[in-house]
């Protein structure tokens, strides 16, 4: 079968696996998705075998250190895989709800119900994690997953799917809820972005190049989640100690994630005495620091920010500063340079954060706190499939909810239209 078929045969098979999942209950998707979670810790030594294989060629290929622990499964990473998919099932199911109802001068009653998306497909790179993740909501929610991961992680992502098929066939689900494309050519990825009326949504998880290359080539609906351009803005009014510790951890914490801090934009009433301490505090931890003319005068031994610096998504310890007059030059920074994903405001005037909450276009904005809990555990949520940039459909982290549609529904009792 030629790479054409067999993403077509994939995909179908998913569409199969959906019509299974639509006759599912709540109790029979919980049951598969903890018994998945067993099969994983159970057969813990052949996922570990079969990820030696994709830590050796990553080796010889010559990946970096921090791409191969990417990839490496341990016993500790097998058993997180597994309880994240205890902790789906334990989320209340979204599939059903009637989220809202109101009643005609007729006499019919109109009602919105979430329903499942169909049949969802997830590009996603090196992370072997994310395999069981996206299958556990996917799953959850109604939805069949073809999945098609990176080269990289084919042997461990193929061995994950097959203990996660075995378990929803002897549970009573079509092994097609989930489904893996494991051919490593550019050319199935983009044979799957052409199945419209099959698959009914793309999500694309990685770096920008493969969001960027996703989009511009599919003819299905793609929830994008672009780069991660975030700010931290330091008022006049802000408490400085609440403001240097909101800014490290939106830096320091972890700083490879989408939701770290790029650029640190200071108002100038307050930058004589709030940089020199912040910038120690950066310092010892190991971040470059890039600064404005204006900031270069207060720390003199760092290096000048350039104009394309600020686009950047450096995912590592390297901070832009800039001083600005006033909260309308910093939101006007933002407005220009920011990916619209996560920035924050640290101020005690009401008012100001306030506007800062209305004006600023981002997927999720911030008063007082940092950037880095943007993320779908911490806003409760339970679990993500990633952090939408777009504005249509699904906004910032995207839960069990965000994985489903709506449909209207219709209870009437012999209404006909005049």
């Amino acid at each position: 079968m030629d790479i054409k078929g067999f993403v077509l045969a994939k995909a179908k098979e998913a569409r199969e696996g959906a019509r299974s999942l639509g006759k599912a209950s709540s109790k029979q998707k919980n049951i598969a998705l903890i018994k998945m979670a067993e099969a994983l810790k159970k057969r813990e030594k052949e996922l570990i075998k079969e990820n030696a294989k994709d830590i050796s060629f990553a080796v010889k290929k010559g990946l970096s250190k921090s791409m191969i622990d990417r990839l490496t499964l341990t016993g500790k990473r097998i058993n997180e895989m597994a309880q994240g998919l205890v902790e789906v099932a334990a989320l209340p199911d979204p599939v059903g709800e009637v989220v809202r109802m109101w009643q005609r001068p007729n006499g019919m009653t109109v009602g919105k119900m979430r329903v499942p998306i169909g049949v969802i497909g997830i590009i996603y790179e090196s992370r072997p994690n994310v395999t069981a993740d996206a299958t556990s909501l996917c799953l959850k929610a109604g939805n069949a997953v073809v999945l098609r991961g990176g080269s990289e992680a084919i042997n461990s992502n193929r061995a994950i799917v097959k203990i996660l098929r075995d378990v929803a066939k002897k549970e009573g689900l079509h092994e097609g809820v989930v489904t893996f494309i494991d051919i490593p050519d550019r050319e199935a990825v983009m044979e799957m972005l052409k199945l419209e009326g099959i698959v009914d949504l793309i999500i694309p998880r990685g770096g920008e190049g493969l969001i960027r290359a996703v989009t511009e080539n599919s003819r299905i609906p793609v929830l994008k989640h672009y780069k991660g351009v975030c700010h931290v803005f330091v008022d006049r009014d802000a408490d400085l100690q609440m403001a240097q510790d909101i800014c490290f951890n939106a830096k320091v914490q972890r700083p490879g994630t989408c939701n770290a801090m790029e650029t640190m934009l200071i108002d100038k009433k307050i930058a004589k005495n709030f940089l020199p301490d912040m910038a120690a505090r950066f310092n010892k931890a190991g971040v470059i620091m890039k600064g404005c003319p204006e900031t270069r005068k207060i720390l003199r031994d760092i290096d000048s920010v350039k104009e394309e610096d600020y686009y950047n998504e450096y995912l590592d310890l390297v901070l832009n500063v800039r001083i600005v007059r006033d909260i309308d030059e910093a939101m006007e920074h933002i407005a220009k340079y920011s990916s619209a994903h996560s920035d924050s405001i640290v101020t005690r005037d009401y008012a100001k954060g306030m506007r800062f909450l209305r004006e600023v276009d981002s997927s999720a904005v911030f008063i007082n706190a940092s950037t880095r809990l943007n993320d779908g555990y911490q806003f409760g949520l339970g679990a993500e499939i990633g952090i939408s940039t777009d504005k249509i459909h699904a906004r910032g982290p995207m839960g069990l909810e965000e994985l489903t549609c709506t449909k209207f529904i219709v209870l009437g009792n012999g209404q006909i239209r005049e």
